[in-house]
């Protein structure tokens, strides 16, 4: 076999598959890594100290159990969420896409407030022109012809620019890590709360099928791939779990050396009093990132819940377009994020993830043609279950949440 044959063999370009794939185990991390991920755990570390360390493991732990499930069951199927929703029981693709639509949205908003601020932290830009900036960045990328290939690299490049400006400070700040470490599996306080928040803040509402979605895209998909699908989705949960570690730590070290963090900007003032003015902007370079890199995946998701496979690419670009425009729009014109739109979005994203995994639980169990005959691990199904009562737990709360937004 000639070496192009083999690079196209199966009729997939390997070699595009492979930056494909690697571009969705990063939309998944990075679209996790959105200014409330950064807000979260800053908040989190500051009330717990090293016992959130706790916390971080048992929701990484969750995170792996559902993705797993979710990235086996879309990829071996080669279909999207809303699609075998639809498969399973008609009209429940349309509810799940309806939760993440209107969760994508408000929290969009949101991204596009944590971009502007974050250039403001990095070079002083007034943030309603950070945001504008940065929105016709996160457009120009669906613009380029080669829309897919421009957002592979982005997010990579943005992901491991993150990863590192945090690790620096997570140097610097001198964290207790043997503190941290003994509070793993000996925690001094465990607090279910933190626990339930970061694992809806990490794979609740579109963030679950970011990944998945794009993996379909890779054509590496089917029974045959399934090793692909497992590494790349435990790949996506580790990068996650990396930079919320280190983000830890950096609070952490902070924290341990008893500087009070101010209440409206948390995280500001921890990579300030870390490093100075040079912690300051580092923070605004991982504000920055972490929010465009959300607002790409945010967009990228929702609007690949409304659409097809069939669906032509550019048809599909514009729509992502238009989304980023709306959301933009109501930022700018609105002049900043409202507070009880995004627990608002925040409750719908906790509704998404039951619904959705008993969906792919579903068809885990008991629709093996919609899996191309492929005998599902029941070991993995297990695990689903577990994540799945963590889930409900969620929906509990957020339907709480909504009863009290709506009386």
């Amino acid at each position: 076999m000639s070496t192009e044959a083999a690079r196209t063999s199966g009729g997939v370009d390997r070699r595009a598959a492979r930056r494909t794939l690697l571009g969705a185990v990063f939309l998944m991390a990075t679209s996790a890594i959105g200014p409330g991920f950064i807000t979260q755990t800053t908040t989190f570390t500051a009330q717990l100290g090293a016992a959130f360390a706790f916390a971080i493991v048992v929701s990484i732990l969750v995170d792996i159990a559902l993705q797993l499930n979710v990235w086996r069951v879309i990829g071996v199927s080669g279909m999207r969420a809303q699609e075998l929703g639809n498969r399973v029981l008609p009209g429940a693709g349309w509810a799940l896409t309806g939760l993440v639509v209107l969760g994508g949205l408000v929290f969009n908003v949101g991204n596009v407030a944590g971009a502007g601020l974050g250039l403001n932290a990095m070079v002083g830009l007034d943030p309603r022109w950070g945001a504008g900036l940065s929105a016709l960045l996160a457009i120009a990328i669906f613009l380029s012809r080669a829309a897919g290939a421009a957002l592979d690299r982005i997010v990579v490049v943005l992901g491991l620019v993150m990863i590192a400006m945090t690790a620096y400070v997570a140097v610097v700040s001198g964290p207790p890590v043997g503190q941290a470490l003994r509070n793993v599996v000996a925690p001094e306080t465990i607090d279910a709360l933190a626990i339930t928040t970061i694992v809806g803040g990490t794979v609740g509402g579109y963030i679950t099928y970011s990944g998945a979605h794009r993996l379909l895209d890779s054509g590496l998909t089917g029974p045959q791939n399934v090793r692909a699908i497992t590494r790349s989705s435990v790949t996506g949960i580790v990068i996650t779990a990396v930079m919320r570690a280190l983000l830890f730590l950096a609070i952490l070290g902070v924290v341990a050396g008893g500087v009070s963090l101010a209440t409206d900007n948390p995280a500001a003032t921890a990579f300030e009093s870390a490093a100075g003015q040079v912690g300051l902007r580092v923070f605004g370079v991982v504000l920055w990132a972490a929010a465009l890199t959300s607002v790409i995946g945010a967009s990228y998701t929702s609007v690949s819940f409304l659409t097809t496979s069939r669906t032509p690419v550019r048809t599909r670009n514009l729509l992502t377009i238009a989304f980023i425009v709306v959301c933009s729009a109501f930022f700018l014109l609105a002049g900043a994020a409202p507070a009880q739109l995004l627990v608002f979005a925040g409750a719908f994203n906790g509704l998404v993830l039951p619904l959705g995994l008993v969906v792919v639980l579903w068809v885990a169990l008991r629709r093996r043609d919609l899996l191309g005959g492929y005998r599902y691990p029941r070991w993995l199904v297990g695990a689903g279950l577990l994540a799945w009562f963590v889930a409900l737990f969620l929906a509990y709360r957020s339907l709480a949440t909504l009863s009290s937004i709506w009386s």
